[in-house]
């Protein structure tokens, strides 16, 4: 053999040596040296548990819990164990007949197979659960009770802004993009805050190795837990909300279609949103969830409906400050401004009727704010999107008005957090183009002067807008969560960012403020006044159209009021909408003065009390409604009992 071949020979000999030598020498670390895997490689008689950490709870801005956890049990079963058990007696205490057990036991060991437990009855009622623990010895082998971590509400309200947690869905399963991380069978959060902070609330699984025989039955912990890994629980939240101020306002609004938002102008917290109708937030936990949700689903009033952030209504009147304050930037009035009421506004080609006849009360700004003169403002828009300084209709004045607008935080979600906040709409040139294809002008939108046409705002912009009056030009992204209790994250960090709106001065600001101090003091809003406290507000009252057997039919104004106070410096801005209900000093503005006063003296005075007991029991919800409505008839067994903290 040549000494080429020889060498040739050698070197794969040490490259056979040199992998033997490796695959030894792991092979005695794995089984000598690191003891874990050669433990675990006794996987057939191992079981593998996930251990769910309880999720986060949620408390209020004075650290009251308004969201915590419960146990409820699942009935779960093991098919292959399901020997000479009492049927009859399992049957009648789960109120189902034979067929209907055979049933689960074939789709128990379809899901999971026979010798793998699977939930045979979620969620025990305690009055079933207490039946089947005294008598567990009848039913074993084959069934056991299992508890499951639920919600519970200690306050029965907030129910659209918390929340709840379902079962994901198969079709979020297959998402692995989202949902890599769950598995058939968890809660997820579906709505609210559950869902915006499921990955801050949901904690983080621990393992459980037990041992288990040949008949996959769990004998124990195995190696005495030394494998095993502990759930960390989810992080709390500390919102800004204040449940006592949330629970008025349901109260007022108990009867009634409509929103109220209240907000700290200095934070941008939010401190109460209301949409009514709403309903106990406990109907849906527990065993009777689900027929819960389809009623409520169902219900002609909406209650799932979060009108506070999902509804889009024109604002009326209560519109006529921002108005007024572009005007004054653009320079095309001053505070002294005056315009003749005389019933109408007749600089269009024809007279635009309203209800203000003394020509008195436009005689300046103030005085067109404090008593709402349509004729005004109607006047103030148009100059505003004509003047030649501004660009002129048709090179922009439209345009540059509509971007004023959207400053202000209209037309566009302002990013609260809680998922499913409306856009509304504030038209611009583009929208006339379109609409009109180019034959338009400012008496084609003259309507937006008063809040009407086609504008449209949700509750919480309103809210925020007079967040930006209160603050002269500024605000923070409106949010309920103000921290979370040892975060790691930076979820926050946007809605301590401080936003400033286009630039108008302070002295616009001024003069529009001082005219919604005299709406409360001297106009309109008369009815919000609150001893001791100044008050900046403004009445509306916005047209309401519906489709009435296909035809656009006028309906039943809605009410409308905002405001901020202290006027000074404001502690709390707030928009209410009362729907189909008239005039807005009637409903919503008493509405608004009420939780103003609740937030900034902690009580309602005797005096007002009436007011607040009138306002509670007024109904504006139409009858035929109501009386298809399933809110009464909702399973209030659901209702885990707790003594309200």
């Amino acid at each position: 053999m040549s000494v080429f071949n020889q060498s040739r020979r050698r070197v794969i000999q040490l490259i056979i040596l040199g992998m033997i030598t490796l695959i030894i020498c792991r092979l005695f670390y794995l089984q000598v040296v690191e003891k874990k895997y050669a433990k675990l490689a006794d996987a057939n008689a191992v079981l593998r548990k996930v251990v769910y950490p309880s999720r986060g709870i949620i408390y209020d801005r004075k650290n009251r819990s308004i969201l915590s956890n419960d146990v409820l049990y699942d009935l779960v079963v093991t098919p292959a164990s399901v020997k000479n058990i009492d049927t009859a007696y399992l049957c009648n205490i789960l109120s189902i007949d034979k067929e209907e057990f055979k049933k689960r036991i074939v789709t128990a060991i379809i899901k999971n197979g026979r010798v793998r437990q699977s939930v045979f009855a979620p969620l025990l009622a305690p009055e079933i659960f207490g039946q089947l623990q005294e008598s567990m010895y009848l039913f074993q082998p084959g069934f056991e009770l299992v508890p499951r971590q639920i919600r519970a509400y200690p306050y029965p309200a907030a129910a659209n802004i918390l929340g709840y947690i379902a079962e994901i869905s198969p079709a979020m399963l297959k998402d692995t993009a989202n949902y890599s991380s769950y598995n058939s069978g968890d809660y997820i959060g579906f709505t609210g805050l559950e869902r915006t902070y499921e990955s801050v609330l949901m904690g983080q699984r621990g393992i459980s190795y037990l041992i288990k025989d040949n008949l996959n039955r769990p004998q124990g912990a195995y190696e005495n837990g030394e494998f095993d890994s502990a759930a960390i629980a989810g992080k709390n939240l500390r919102l800004s909300l204040d449940i006592d101020l949330q629970m008025l306002g349901e109260k007022l609004m108990k009867g009634k279609s409509g929103s109220i938002v209240a907000i700290d102008p200095q934070t941008g917290g939010i401190l109460a949103m209301v949409s009514g109708p709403s309903f106990d937030p406990n109907l849906l936990t527990g065993p009777y969830r689900s027929a819960n949700f389809n009623k409520l689903y169902l219900d002609t009033t909406k209650p799932l409906f979060n009108r506070a952030i999902q509804a889009t209504y024109p604002p009326g009147s209560t519109f006529k400050p921002m108005i007024a304050l572009v005007g004054l930037d653009e320079g095309v009035i001053t505070p002294s401004f005056g315009y003749p009421c005389y019933g109408a506004y007749y600089g269009c080609t024809r007279p635009i009727k309203c209800e203000h006849h003394d020509p008195g009360h436009a005689a300046n700004l103030r005085l067109a704010l404090s008593h709402s003169c349509n004729a005004y403002f109607s006047h103030v828009f148009r100059l505003s999107v004509d003047a030649a300084k501004f660009g002129g209709i048709r090179v922009g004045g439209m345009q540059k008005w509509a971007d004023y607008m959207n400053s202000f935080g209209f037309g566009h979600r302002i990013g609260v957090d809680i998922p499913s906040e409306g856009r509304g709409l504030v038209p611009d040139k583009k929208y006339y183009d379109a609409r009109y294809k180019g034959s338009w002008n400012s008496c084609t939108s003259v309507f937006l002067g008063i809040g009407q046409g086609e504008l449209l705002l949700t509750p919480l912009q309103m809210a925020n807008a007079m967040c930006i009056v209160a603050n002269r030009g500024s605000y923070y992204i409106p949010h309920f969560v103000s921290s979370i209790d040892n975060d790691d994250t930076h979820l926050l960090d946007k809605y301590k960012e401080k936003h400033d709106v286009a630039h108008i001065t302070d002295t616009a600001y001024s003069a529009v403020i001082h005219g919604m101090t005299d709406v409360v003091e001297s106009g309109t809003g008369r009815v919000a006044q609150i001893d001791g406290i100044t008050i900046g507000g403004k009445t509306g009252t916005a047209e309401n159209y519906g489709i009435v057997n296909g035809v656009r039919t006028k309906l039943k104004n809605h009410a409308v009021f905002v405001a901020f106070a202290p006027a000074e410096k404001a502690r709390i801005a707030i928009a209410v909408i009362v729907e189909n209900s008239g005039f807005g000093a009637k409903y919503a503005a008493p509405i608004a003065s009420l939780m103003m006063e609740q937030y900034l003296k902690d009580s309602i005075s005797t005096k007002r009390q009436p007011l607040m007991k009138s306002v509670m029991e007024t109904v504006t919800i139409d009858a035929a409604m109501l009386a298809k409505s399933h809110l009464d008839s909702l399973n209030k067994n659901a209702v885990i009992k707790k003594k309200t903290p």
